[in-house]
Order: structure tokens, then sequence, then C-alpha cells
């Protein structure tokens, strides 16, 4: 069972992730509330996948991406953003993310996102 590790600020967005991905069958091994949480708890847990919030305070999920991708360049991360980041999420896939989806997003398109990712099948 892959191991995901739900980065996002908001507790709200953060338990609907986790709900989301524990209905596909994956395990929801941690929630980070910022990008250095998510350094800690990816360094802590080694997840087959991040779901990664772009704007968060403390450390944003850009920076969050280059560190963990700098330890681990085979990280799967997942970015979820807002619209109008564009330019962000280029930076964002050029520096190792391997996707992203824009809030609001419906659950089927952010399924299909990460199925992909992970190479599983529907």
């Amino acid at each position: 069972m892959p191991k995901v590790l739900v980065v996002d600020d908001a507790l709200f967005m953060r338990t609907a992730l986790s709900k989301m991905l524990e209905e596909w069958g994956l395990e929801v091994v941690a929630q980070a509330a910022n990008g250095r949480e998510a350094v800690a708890m990816y360094k802590e847990h080694s997840p087959d996948l991040v779901t990664m919030d772009l704007t968060m305070p403390i450390m944003s999920g850009l920076d969050a991406l280059k560190l963990i991708i700098q330890d681990d360049p085979k990280a799967k991360i997942i970015m979820i953003t807002a619209l109008g980041q564009q330019r962000i999420i280029v930076d964002a896939l050029e520096n190792g993310a391997k996707d992203f989806i824009t809030k609001p997003f419906k659950p089927e398109n952010l399924k299909e996102v990460v199925f992909k990712v992970l190479k599983l099948s529907h």
C-alpha cells in the first residue's frame, strides 16, 4: 500500500485530502502544515508520494520541494496550487515536482494524477 505525506497549511484541506487518498487505498502516514514540517516528515516516513501545497507559512511548498529533491532525487511530489500560479508551477516542475493540480479540484482529477505518478491502475 503506497504511503503518502499530505502537506497543506489548512487543516480542512489536509483532512479532505487524507480522506480521499485513504478511500482510494493509499495510506496517509503523516500530515504537515508547512514546508519545514514537510521536510522533517519526509525524512522520518520516506513516503511514496507527497501532496504539497504551494503557499504556506514558515516555508513554502516550492522551498520544501527543493530540499526534499536534494535529499531524494526520486521523490514523487505533486504540487497543489491555486489558480494563477503558472509561473511557480513551471518552477516546481523544473525543480523535480512530478505533476500538479489546481485548486479547486474534483476528486477524480486528483485521483488520476496520484495514480499516474504512482503508476497504479485505477
